[in-house]
């Protein structure tokens, strides 16, 4: 990986991700915020149902889409976190980078949350 995308993965949050759509098999493209906690990457979102998640429980290959600092189309996985004690530390850590006041439990039971790997 070059210097150029190491630095996008530390300091960009905007990026574009690719899944393959469920029912359709057809590619979706979506912009989300990604957070890079200690190297390790991971994607949220506000509680409630995302079609971009249930995309990526049914075909967890994506691409990562780099657009602002650095511009890549990076091959990834998504693991979904679902241990709560896990999903917890997580999204309080997500939060507290954010600032701002959100109820971490409501989060914690109602967001989706992978951690991103690259192939």
């Amino acid at each position: 990986m070059n210097e150029a995308i190491r630095k996008a993965l530390e300091r960009d949050r905007t990026i574009d991700i690719t899944t393959r759509g469920r029912k359709t098999g057809r590619n979706r493209r979506k912009e989300i915020w990604f957070h890079n906690l200690d190297g390790e990457l991971y994607i949220t979102g506000t509680p409630g149902r995302r079609d971009w998640y249930a995309n990526l429980l049914a075909n967890p290959q994506f691409t990562f889409h780099l657009k602002h600092s650095a511009q890549a189309d990076l091959p990834a996985r998504a693991t979904p976190i679902v241990d709560r004690d896990t999903r917890r530390d997580v999204i309080a850590r997500i939060h507290r980078r954010l600032g701002g006041n959100r109820d971490l439990d409501t989060w914690v039971d109602g967001s989706p949350l992978v951690r991103v790997e690259f192939l």
